[in-house]
Parts: structure tokens; C-alpha cells; sequence
């Protein structure tokens, strides 16, 4: 009797630490669908780090019909994962309060492909070739900063991107936009050849990617909720690349069907060996980490280059509050 009284007892405090700590709820939206470049948010969620800090986090994806970024602004998702910072500085531009609290990619992966037989061995070379496959944001973006840093690209050389490597493929004379840790994963193995890449980040491009964006308001009110989101974040990232990251890659296939484990594998290699995430200030102050030194040095090459405006307050839209404290780093192996 004294036994099951004890028993009783303490299934009745654990039955009130439960409630008494329920996890804060979280959704946040990504900006394309499953696929191993979200592997750390997926680790966070399969490993139970997000429920250490507090949380439980749904992961809503993006795609082609999803609009995670809208829903953000509407209040229906509380962080979304914006895509390089001149999604923000085009929304400090129309007035739009958005922050970004955390830079998960150091680099942006956006990198152009060429032919290995063209004679194309560095990144200047491109502007030799007649052809260059870009979508119109690209076009008015990156190709604008290629214009302004390096002497001989012109908007001749521009022809639309359907997102079929294709036209590349049967055109030695050509290259094409793509993300290095997918297109040239598809080229290699339907097209049969091993590409030049020539990653836009270390060739200047320093805009930070894989952002975690909030709105203005919502972070204020919610410090620490903010806080644990993002360390909770930066620990399944390390867990990811360095550990256990098989049942974080199932989520990722039950939400994209299509994803493959060979893309997963090519897409984690890739992040590693061109350092997207771990590069730069995150080397010794931890992924996530921004400085306000690369912040300035890209705003004020899309300024020279006319993407964006000069003469506003960058660091309106940005805050370092939340990241470069090494959060994480421990798990690394």
C-alpha cells in the first residue's frame, strides 16, 4: 500500500511538471521543400533538441504554391527561412518590419556551372562564354554585382533558366545558374559529366543565407523565446553534419517524397567541403553567427552594382543579438 501511494504520489508531481512546463509552440516555414540544406532544423526536431529548450517546433515547408513568407507577415508562422539578405533589404525598402536573428549558411550556395572542356578555370572566365542561363531574379541580382565587379559579362550573354539543365547540357559553350548542392548533382549523374562550379560567395558574392527571419514586434516581445529557437536551431545544425542525422533525413523524404538518399549525401558533402555553414566568423564563434563587417561589405556592393538603394540604415535589419556565443560548438567531432 505504502508503495503504491508512493508511486501515486509521484506520478502525480510528474503529471504537474508536465503542465507545469508545457513547450512553447513554434512553426516555422522554410522557403523551398524538404531537402538536406534544412537538415539542422529536421535534426532539432527528430533528436528532441528542440523540446530541451522549451519547444515544439513544426517545420511547414515551402515549394512552388507555398507562401511561408506572407504567413509570416500575416502572423500565422512565427520564423521563417529567408533565402539570401536582399530579401530583407528589399523589405527595408517598402517599410516591411522584418529582422534577421541568425545566419545559418555563411555563404550564399548559389554558383554558376559550366562545361569542363570549355576552357573555363576561373571565375572571370565566364564572361568569355556567349551563353549564361539565369532566372530574371538572377539576372537582377547577382549578374548586376558580376557586371560591376569583374570587367567583360554582359546582359548579352543572358537567356532564361527553366530549370532544366538541359539547354546547358547540349551547349559546351554555356553555363547555368543552379544551388551547388543540387544542380550539379542532377548533371553529374543524368548528364554524365563533372561540372566546373564557381560558387558566387567566394567569388565576392558575401551575402549571408539560410537566414532565420522574424518579424520585428514578435522577436521584441519574445527575447527568449527567440533565443532558444535559434540555439536550439544552431545545435541540430552541428548535430546534423557531425552526428546521427538518419532519422532528421526521414523526416525530410516523409515531407518531400521525391528527395533521394544520394542527393542527401551529395548536398551534406557539398555544405562541408565549400563551408555554407561553417565558414568565416562561424569557425570560431559558431554557426549563425554574423558580423556587421560582411553585412556592410555586401550592401555596399549591391549599391555600387544597383540592385539596392544607398543611404539606409542596414542594421535595421539585421541583429547580432542572438548568435556568436559558440553555442554548439562542443558537438562537433
Amino acid at each position: 500500500m505504502h508503495i503504491l501511494k508512493t508511486l501515486g504520489v509521484a506520478a502525480a508531481a510528474l503529471s504537474f511538471t508536465t503542465s507545469a512546463f508545457a513547450l512553447d509552440e513554434v512553426k516555422f516555414g522554410t522557403n523551398w521543400l524538404a531537402q538536406a540544406e534544412h537538415g539542422g532544423y529536421y535534426q532539432a526536431v527528430a533528436d528532441g533538441t528542440y523540446e530541451k529548450y522549451g519547444l515544439k517546433v513544426t517545420i511547414v515547408p515551402g515549394g512552388p504554391q507555398a507562401a511561408n513568407r506572407a504567413l509570416l507577415l500575416a502572423g500565422k508562422i512565427d520564423f521563417y527561412m529567408a533565402g539570401n539578405m536582399l530579401q530583407p533589404l528589399n523589405a527595408l525598402a517598402e517599410d516591411i518590419p522584418l529582422v534577421e536573428v541568425a545566419a545559418i549558411f555563411q555563404k550564399d550556395p548559389q554558383v554558376l556551372i559550366a562545361h569542363p572542356d570549355a576552357g573555363i578555370e576561373k571565375f572571370e572566365d565566364l564572361a568569355k562564354l556567349p551563353t549564361i542561363f539565369m532566372g530574371k531574379d538572377g539576372f537582377a541580382s547577382y549578374f548586376q554585382w558580376m557586371k560591376s565587379a569583374y570587367k567583360g559579362f554582359s546582359d548579352a550573354q543572358y537567356k532564361p533558366y527553366t530549370f532544366n539543365p538541359g539547354p546547358f547540357l547540349a551547349d559546351k559553350q554555356s553555363a547555368q545558374q543552379g544551388y551547388i548542392t543540387s544542380e550539379p548533382y542532377a548533371i553529374e549523374t543524368e548528364g554524365g559529366i563533372k561540372p566546373k562550379l564557381f560558387l558566387l560567395a567566394d567569388a565576392g558574392f558575401t551575402t549571408y543565407s539560410t537566414l532565420i527571419e522574424g518579424r520585428k514586434d514578435f522577436v521584441e516581445a519574445n527575447k527568449d523565446l527567440t533565443q532558444r529557437f535559434v540555439d536550439a536551431t544552431i545545435e541540430g545544425w552541428y548535430n546534423y553534419l557531425y552526428g546521427d542525422n538518419a532519422a532528421a533525413n526521414e523526416l525530410i523524404k516523409k515531407d518531400n517524397p521525391e528527395m533521394s538518399d544520394g542527393q542527401i549525401a551529395f548536398s551534406i558533402k557539398t555544405m562541408k567541403d565549400f563551408g555554407l555553414v561553417e565558414s568565416g566568423a562561424a569557425l570560431e564563434k559558431g554557426i549563425g553567427c554574423m558580423t556587421d563587417e560582411q553585412q556592410a561589405d555586401f550592401y555596399d556592393a549591391m549599391v555600387k552594382a544597383g540592385v539596392v538603394k544607398g543611404g539606409i540604415d542596414i542594421k535595421t535589419i539585421y541583429t547580432t543579438e542572438f548568435v556568436c556565443k559558440g553555442v554548439g560548438m562542443d558537438l562537433k567531432k
